[in-house]
């Protein structure tokens, strides 16, 4: 008690005499505020040789054994991402493998990651290349050219970006082509291919200078990429164009003989073809820094160049949460993310608000909101997973939620993570979900001209 009159006081006593900078004087009343009895020594000295989360968790929380779920996709085979940022392409990938499974007949099947992620770099690589052509006549120390030469590319992604890649160069099964080193641990080739682009951008600029002509810019560009491409050739392999390919059953028989498949015709004969993975999808946000039951639109944020932008309803978890739990309800798993870090047990993959106290190790408290978090840039979506299950209580409320995770079967809860509807009202941002799921009035909003927000946006970072 007497701790918590004293900071207050302390505090006025700071505001009164505070200066621009840190005068001795401040410091010195900085210095007596220090509580140095014996328990703030002890605290102390278990924050000085320890992790900050061992010593805050909580061990008596009630949720951390709790696994049953009313609502439950099936979902079999857990994926592992590595070192890399792909878990946007992961988690979209996951979604289409339970429609292709399904389709086969089969419990074990993978789709191949990296080739994909081959053209997600070749297509960013040009999508950058073209932009620093389109904004040759702005200042290079502008917002936007800045914007570029920081970000030219990324292992990090969103579902657009499955859509847009999936679409235009199809799907081949894990075995035909495999992951490499690289596409595991992307760090060090992707600083060498940033490096690469940025060179061949400043080349553009400069050209343009000395009066070249857009066609002339785009020659130019064109012939480097085959650079570009020869690189991820080395890294990644060069894609299949044609394979053979048969499912097998759980003990590795052949169910049929092989047939041959281009990508495109694969992914066609084994999802819904029928289904275009843009159109008749809608990615619902909650972001409650800005206005709810409005469309807003990402620019430049994209995969491709002719691509689709980030566009997205914003609702409130309220208007959200439903329509989620009816996809659920229908068998179909969903593209999820949120921002993954905040008061996870990485022991057993529960996201729980109670999982640590911070507050009473601190000895202070942390009481933004998540609009103020948002506004402040300390939460936003960083990571992406295939949202499975929900535990619905008596009144069909959602009590927790189950992703399935692409961090390997060992991580969490046997590959998985969950988490409490407390949880994912404080910290899940978006789903991708079927527009048969969404009522009338949800979609009767995407008739609204969207408000275009910039790429660097704080809510905007690629889920990694």
């Amino acid at each position: 008690m007497k701790k918590l009159l004293f900071i207050p006081l302390l505090f006025t006593s700071i505001c009164i005499n505070a200066q621009q900078s840190i005068t001795p004087s401040v410091l010195s009343s900085l210095e007596r505020s220090v509580d140095r009895n014996g328990s703030t020594k002890a605290i102390g000295n278990a924050i000085q040789s320890n992790a900050i989360n061992k010593i805050a968790l909580n061990g008596n929380n009630p949720n951390a054994t709790d696994t049953w779920f009313s609502v439950e996709v099936s979902n079999t085979g857990i994926s592992d991402q590595a070192s890399s940022g792909r878990c946007w392409l992961f988690t979209g990938l996951n979604v289409l493998r339970q429609r292709a499974m399904k389709n086969l007949g089969i419990t074990n099947f993978m789709f191949s990651h990296v080739y994909l992620f081959f053209y997600d770099q070749l297509e960013k690589s040009n999508l950058f290349l073209q932009s620093i052509i389109d904004t040759r006549k702005m200042d290079l120390d502008s917002q936007q050219v800045q914007w570029l030469m920081s970000n030219p590319i990324s292992d990090g992604g969103t579902y657009t970006g499955v859509a847009d890649l999936v679409s235009k160069y199809g799907l081949v099964p894990k075995d035909v082509m495999p992951e490499t080193y690289v596409s595991n641990n992307t760090s060090e080739f992707n600083g060498h291919l940033k490096r690469k682009l940025r060179e061949i951008a400043i080349n553009i600029r400069e050209q343009s200078e000395k009066g070249a002509t857009v066609d002339e810019l785009e020659s130019y560009k064109v012939e480097e990429l085959k650079t570009i491409y020869h690189m991820l050739c080395l890294a990644y392999g060069e894609p299949v164009k044609e394979f053979s390919w048969c499912p097998k059953d759980s003990k590795g028989k052949y169910l049929n003989s092989p047939k041959k498949y281009s990508p495109l015709e694969f992914y066609k004969a084994v999802c819904f073809p029928e289904e275009d993975l843009n159109s008749d999808y809608v990615m619902l946000m909650n972001d409650p820094s800005r206005p709810y039951n409005k469309v807003y639109e990402i620019d430049m944020d994209r995969h491709a160049y002719d691509g689709h932008n980030w566009l997205y309803v914003n609702l409130s978890i309220d208007d959200l949460s439903p329509i989620a739990i009816a996809s659920l309800q229908d068998s179909v798993p969903m593209y999820f993310s949120c921002d993954v870090g905040k008061q996870l047990n990485r022991s057993n993959g529960l996201l729980d608000l109670n999982n640590y106290d911070y507050n009473s190790l601190l000895g202070t408290t942390f009481g933004m909101t998540k609009k103020q978090r948002i506004q402040t840039h300390d939460s936003g979506s960083s990571h992406a997973m295939t949202l499975v299950a929900v535990d619905l209580d008596e009144n069909g409320h959602p009590l927790k939620w189950k992703v399935e995770n692409s961090w390997g079967a060992n991580y969490g809860y046997s590959g998985h993570l969950i988490m409490t509807h407390d949880w994912f009202r404080e910290y899940m941002f978006r789903i991708v979900v079927n527009k048969k799921y969404c009522p009338e009035a949800i979609l009767s909003l995407l008739k609204q001209k969207p408000v275009k927000l910039p790429a660097w946006d704080p809510m905007f970072m690629m889920e990694e």
